[in-house]
């Protein structure tokens, strides 16, 4: 799927609502995931908190009636680079680390781990190491045949 500004856009506002909810300068509460969950069919991305209070609700108009078989790992890149430029925002919101954006199904099926924030761990795309272990691979090889 070719992702459009206006989706880039829509993802990021929607992640900028989430962390307005927790404002920096905020006592910290006790929340350890930010649960997001798509709809393919009414291309709804909704954030909720753990007892599953909506947090805010967005229409993503290029996921409207998507049926894409592979939908959530496309819009699994799309949120976590969204996630990405708001760095910043979402690493200060006025929760207890660590804590997590988790993607999910419209059936609350976990579908990925997007992003954790915590001071110690970091958790990569996986597009980044696409091909990671056949380079180990051939440095091991290359390493015990000297």
């Amino acid at each position: 799927m070719k992702v459009s500004d206006q989706t880039l856009q829509q993802v990021e506002r929607t992640i900028s609502k989430v962390a307005d909810k927790f404002p920096a300068n905020h006592e910290a509460s006790i929340l350890t995931d930010i649960h997001l969950r798509a709809n393919q069919e009414t291309g709804e991305l909704v954030a909720f908190d753990d007892d599953d209070n909506e947090i805010t609700r967005a229409v993503i108009e290029q996921w409207i009636q998507n049926t894409d078989e592979t939908f959530y790992n496309d819009i699994t890149t799309v949120i976590r680079k969204c996630i990405e430029r708001k760095k910043k925002l979402v690493e200060g919101m006025s929760i207890l680390k660590p804590y997590s954006f988790v993607l999910e199904d419209d059936e609350k099926e976990n579908v990925a781990e997007l992003y954790l924030v915590d001071d110690d761990t970091v958790i990569i795309d996986p597009d980044l190491m696409e091909g990671l272990d056949k380079d180990l691979n051939e440095f091991l090889e290359k390493l015990l045949k000297d």
